[in-house]
């Protein structure tokens, strides 16, 4: 066996054990390993960037494309999310119009569903929470869905969608073919009600971001009935997935590391490092796709055009060529420049919101939780390998303290 088929060899194994469930409570010894070789081909073909510097140069970089699917599916029509210039510019324009402004403002908002979200479940169970199922999952599918315009009584039907569906974002060799199956029907379920929530809205009286969004002219006039279908989507799926495991691997890390909990529940300011360290630490997004343009040379080897790409956005984030120390969870790390969110021109549209969301939430489980402790660690974990979090994330408390700015 040649060095360079050996290599070839080691990388699929590590990337393959990185993807197994009984590693997705840890990948990161996985991720370690990798990072020898910043820039690596598998045995199938795809490279694995796992550098903090390289990825964040292929980020911006022109000749790689966010379009990573299979040449057959080219027809059907993209997101944003993978979609490329121009075409990918005129359509975000249009949507970061119409959702900043919304989401500015809306802290106050939030607060107060956090604050009723753990004194209702106190009252059914005190003593004990799971910070998923009570907390990080109804949060920021309550605010997506009110932002959008989506009914209230539509929310439980966007968890079963959005599970169903994000798993789709997993390699497919990791997927059963029951899964392949419930996903093509999740797909199919979400299309129908979609359409059917466009065709019921009334753009001209809603003040809601759908209403915006189908009164929003960009400079080929306004989007496309498909075009809206397949953004409202995106921003329904994305807009509260990797949010719900970002309040809960916040969650995880606090109650793992108490003194950064002492210290937020005393200086809620630091709500605001403590998050984009975790962000860094243990993001919700674990990693990316792309493919290449052009031949692209990259730490001393080159990346054929036409390569499928893999961006380990989380082993990047613990780069110790990066971030000094980078196993250590610092809730006020300085010049914390992680790839959480991503970066370039596909920077995630809804930071803003995602990190409101987090600080929020976290500085009122840090404030109202007495003497939280976790009651499985490490919890159950989702199927999920690149939307990594808690299934559950049950804590006991001796108390919920009231919340004193209410008193």
């Amino acid at each position: 066996m040649t060095t360079a088929t050996t290599t070839q060899h080691s990388a699929s194994v590590l990337f393959a054990q990185a993807l197994r469930y009984e590693n997705r409570a840890d990948p990161y010894p996985c991720y370690e390993q990798l990072r020898s070789r910043p820039v690596v081909c598998m045995e199938d073909g795809t490279w694995l960037v796992s550098g903090h510097r390289e990825i964040s140069l292929l980020l911006r970089d022109p000749r790689i494309s966010a379009d990573r699917r299979n040449p057959q599916q080219q027809q059907i029509r993209k997101s944003l999310l993978v979609e490329d210039p121009p075409r990918h510019d005129q359509l975000r324009r249009l949507v970061t119009e119409e959702f900043v402004p919304r989401v500015t403002g809306m802290r106050d908002h939030i607060d107060a569903l956090v604050t009723g979200l753990l004194d209702a479940h106190m009252s059914e169970q005190p003593g004990q929470l799971d910070v998923v199922g009570d907390l990080a999952y109804p949060l920021p599918v309550t605010v997506i869905c009110a932002l959008l315009g989506v009914p209230r009584e539509d929310e439980r039907l966007f968890g079963s969608l959005a599970r169903r569906l994000t798993r789709g974002l997993d390699p497919v060799d990791t997927q059963t073919e029951e899964e392949l199956r419930e996903l093509q029907q999740a797909r199919g379920e979400l299309i129908e009600y979609l359409e059917g929530l466009i065709a019921r809205h009334d753009a001209t009286d809603g003040d809601d971001l759908l209403s915006g969004l189908m009164r929003a002219q960009g400079p080929d006039g306004p989007m496309d009935p498909v075009d809206l279908r397949v953004t409202l989507g995106l921003l329904l799926i994305a807009g509260h997935e990797t949010t719900v495991n970002l309040i809960a691997n916040g969650t995880l890390a606090l109650l793992r590391h108490p003194d950064a909990l002492a210290r937020l529940r005393t200086d809620p300011e630091l709500a605001t490092p403590l998050v984009e360290e975790v962000l860094r630490y243990d993001p919700p997004v674990q990693m990316s796709g792309r493919s290449t343009l052009a031949d692209i040379d990259l730490a001393g080897t080159t990346i054929p055009k036409g390569a499928r790409v893999r961006l380990l956005l989380a082993a990047a984030n613990r780069d110790p060529h990066r971030f000094p120390d980078p196993d250590r969870f610092v809730p006020d790390r300085p010049d914390n420049a992680h790839l959480g969110f991503g970066g370039g021109i596909h920077y995630c549209i809804g930071a803003t919101l995602a990190r409101a969301e987090a600080q929020i939430a976290l500085t009122a489980l840090a404030r109202r939780l007495e003497s939280p402790r976790l009651l499985a660690d490490p919890p159950p974990y989702r199927e999920n390998a690149i939307l990594r979090g808690p299934e559950r994330l049950a804590v006991s408390f001796d108390r919920l303290v009231p919340d004193s700015r209410m008193t």
